[in-house]
């Protein structure tokens, strides 16, 4: 059964640019390593009336935006093979070491979803 990977992240607008660029070479890097897909959204239609809005989720601050992303794998099992190729890949090293992160990873919410409904 396929996995999935999901993020939330918060990105100060003005580092839109840096962390799509980063994500554009990530999300190759996990597709050369296996993910079936390497999806990026930026948020656009956040005021709802139910739920708990991605905004308070992550405790946006002014001038950021939710991302949302996921990452689609065969199964658990092959997500961790894949993950673990991709840690070990120079140019993600290259990218993570190379600089600071366009923004707060300790903001990040993040988790491994076993697909319950895949039509």
């Amino acid at each position: 059964m396929r996995y999935v990977d999901g993020f939330v992240v918060p990105v100060p607008e003005k580092n839109l640019k840096q962390y799509r660029s980063i994500a554009q070479k990530a999300g190759k890097i996990w597709k050369e390593h296996g993910a079936l897909e390497y999806i990026e959204a930026v948020g656009d239609d956040l005021e709802n009336q139910f739920g708990v809005p991605f905004t308070k989720a992550v405790k946006l601050k002014e001038g950021e935006i939710p991302l949302f992303s996921f990452i689609v794998y065969k199964s658990r099992a092959d997500r961790d093979k894949v993950n673990k190729k991709v840690m070990e890949d120079p140019r993600l090293k290259k990218m993570m070491d190379g600089g600071s992160m366009p923004f707060e990873v300790k903001r990040m919410v993040y988790g491994g979803f076993k697909v319950l409904v895949d039509l």
